[in-house]
């Protein structure tokens, strides 16, 4: 099986809704389906925080991480405190975090875990920098906006938990249709999991989409964050031409003060968060 017939294969199984996800996965699955109700009982979200133990551990330490202590409060040294803090919002995004971990848990080929490794760190950025230019440039819902960028290469992660079993799938792509199928695949591992329709819309948009002027939309977010990102994601993507003049753009609405500011909050944020989720 060549590349394209690889890539044809893949995507035709999962527009008949064959995924292959790890066993894990599924347990994290029922958390985020369960957290997705919000009017879902505390005793509830801990019960099923306390069942899954790597949740657990990761919901206590991201409580503790530099994104939800800065003002100084007491050390968080349990289950309920951790939820009080970091709000459903956030724990469903952390459920999603280990989701998004688990694709890469099983792959065995030392540089496909490289790229993994890679495409995580990118991820971490991503969702560090949406977070916070959601609160400061585009004024969206920080919390969904986090969440959008820790799913938003949910698809590059799916197709290199399957690279093993076919050798060569992520390798340069001269002919570049494999964004075309890595789309098609990203669609139906998204409604898979059940990323809502506007995030799933966003995430979507990223592949052609610009950034609009002034920017005040997930996908803007998504986008900005990208591009401002220190890591690249390690996955070929379609070449498109970026519009004129397309960084000084940027400090139409970016001063050079705020944007430094707001990278060095992102670049401690990143480091906090991806401690916590190691645990």
């Amino acid at each position: 099986m060549n590349k394209l017939e690889a890539f044809g294969h893949i995507a035709a199984l999962a527009m008949r809704g064959d995924l292959v996800f790890p066993t894990s996965v599924n347990a994290a699955l029922r958390v985020q389906l369960a957290l997705d109700d919000p009017d879902c009982p505390i005793d509830e979200a801990i019960r099923l925080v306390l069942a899954e133990p790597q949740l657990a551990a990761r919901t206590v330490a991201l409580a503790n991480s530099a994104m939800f202590s800065r003002s100084g409060g007491a050390v968080v040294t349990n289950v309920r405190a951790a939820i009080m803090r970091i709000g459903y919002h956030n724990l469903f995004a952390l459920a999603a975090a280990m989701v998004v971990r688990q694709f890469g848990s099983k792959i065995t080929d030392p540089e496909l875990r490289n790229m993994a490794e890679q495409l995580w760190d990118h991820t971490i950025h991503v969702a560090c920098l949406s977070r916070i230019i959601a609160r400061e440039v585009t004024y969206v819902n920080p919390d969904t906006a986090l969440f959008a960028a820790i799913v938003h290469e949910v698809g590059g992660f799916y197709l290199l938990s399957r690279a093993d079993e076919f050798p060569g799938l992520l390798e340069p792509d001269p002919e570049n249709w494999q964004p075309a199928s890595e789309e098609i695949i990203t669609r139906e591992v998204m409604h898979k999991l059940g990323i809502p329709e506007p995030v799933a819309s966003a995430i979507e948009g990223l592949r052609d989409g610009f950034l609009q002027i002034p920017p005040d939309t997930l996908l803007d977010t998504l986008l900005l964050a990208n591009h401002l990102a220190p890591v690249a994601s390690p996955l070929p993507s379609a070449p498109r031409e970026e519009p004129a003049h397309s960084e000084s753009i940027i400090d139409l609405f970016i001063d050079e003060e705020k944007l430094a500011r707001m990278l060095e909050e992102s670049k401690a944020d990143a480091a906090s968060m991806n401690a916590a989720l190691l645990v």
